[in-house]
């Protein structure tokens, strides 16, 4: 397949090999906002989406919310991830179906429609018959995985519009406010997939480990789920806001005291922190059998305690993002609950002070792009 490049140039078609059928797909240009390379800007790009095939949703993007590794990918951060330039990001995206194929059954043009991390997967591998597409080892994410389609790599949300396969689109509750549903499709599905694979419920005790644009989702979903919800913060002056939350309980975490008080006593600890601090002092404030998950990624290894872990039979996990099924089963949830984001809706051409804005958490407690400011280029 030629190599394409993104500019002003005709956007010819393309012949895909998906499987042992060959499928001949054209193009056509949308606008978006990319990164060159490593120490540019984002900036005003064109770039090409395939037309929608059979299976295919095509959507046009109302609202792309704003993730931290968002930051992380254009500025290649992540030495396992290597970003691949230019890098269009986004993968909290909601929009309205512009377009389907002639195969598709459960939209239509007009619908409200919601895309996250994922936009393909191999379909046939052990986790995907499991319905669990976020552990398929050939998973397509969002932006910058291999393009089966039209070669290169993915482009995310910051675009205004995006062609998904049908699987991969979610429906969107009408109730709820699209600038503030959009991180759903990534801080929302990573905070409420390990609740609910621990069983969070009504009368368990949890704990929320940091309070960002992470946290404030974890600290809403628990909340919603009938637990006790204590926040634990280095920042007093967050109290108030964890409260407004939800929270009916802020734990300064470098009050030894305070911290004490709780040792032993929670079903499940959430740690959203992404900086280097000391995990067995949340370790011990587990109960029996109690867990702590990971979503957090600090930059250095942390050091645990086996002993921590070993009484009271504790244990230590991550969690990524959640299943299609799981991320549908979540927006529905936050339908019913009225859940969504704490955002400041920005347009795109504000999007490189939102980077350097979110590198120092100055944001409550997520940014979403009004994507209709791209037609103001």
């Amino acid at each position: 397949m030629p190599i394409y490049h993104t500019g002003s140039e005709t956007v010819m078609s393309s012949t895909t090999q998906v499987g042992s059928k060959s499928e001949s797909r054209g193009k056509y240009k949308a606008e978006a906002y990319s990164a060159a390379s490593v120490s540019s800007p984002l900036a005003p790009t064109t770039i090409p989406r395939r037309d929608p095939g059979e299976h295919d949703v095509q959507i046009e993007i109302l609202f792309c919310g704003i993730c931290h590794s968002d930051l992380h990918q254009v500025r290649n951060e992540w030495s396992g991830i290597p970003t691949v330039y230019p890098c269009v990001p986004g993968h909290e995206i909601i929009g309205r179906v512009t377009k389907v194929g002639s195969e598709v059954t459960r939209f239509k043009p007009g619908d409200l429609a919601a895309v996250g991390c994922l936009v393909d997967s191999d379909g046939n591998c052990q986790e995907c018959q499991a319905g669990l597409e976020q552990f398929c080892p050939h998973m397509t994410l969002t932006y910058n995985s291999p393009d089966v389609h039209l070669g290169g790599v993915t482009y995310g949300g910051y675009s205004d519009s995006i062609v998904v396969k049908e699987h991969f689109v979610l429906r969107v509750p009408s109730n709820l406010n699209l600038a503030g549903a959009a991180p759903l499709l990534c801080a929302g599905i990573t905070t409420y997939s390990p609740m609910r694979h621990w069983g969070v419920t009504k009368g368990k005790k949890v704990g929320v480990v940091g309070l960002g644009g992470l946290g404030h989702m974890a600290i809403k979903f628990a909340h919603a789920f009938g637990a006790h919800v204590v926040v634990f913060t280095t920042s007093a002056n967050k109290k108030e806001d964890a409260l407004r939350l939800g929270a009916d309980d802020v734990v300064i975490s470098r009050n030894t005291d305070e911290m004490s008080k709780h040792k032993g006593s929670f079903d499940f600890v959430l740690d959203a922190v992404s900086a280097e601090h000391d995990i067995n002092a949340f370790i011990q404030l587990l109960g029996r059998d109690g867990n702590i998950t990971l979503v957090g990624a600090p930059d250095k290894p942390l050091s645990v305690s086996a002993f921590s872990l070993l009484f009271n039979r504790r244990s230590l996990s991550g969690s990524l993002i959640g299943s299609i099924a799981e991320t549908q089963e979540m927006l529905d949830f936050c339908g019913k609950h009225n859940i969504t984001a704490d955002v400041e809706v920005i347009p795109i051409q504000k999007v490189n002070e939102a980077y350097e804005r979110m590198s120092r958490a100055d944001v409550k407690y997520r940014f979403s792009i009004d994507m209709a400011s791209l037609k103001s280029q």
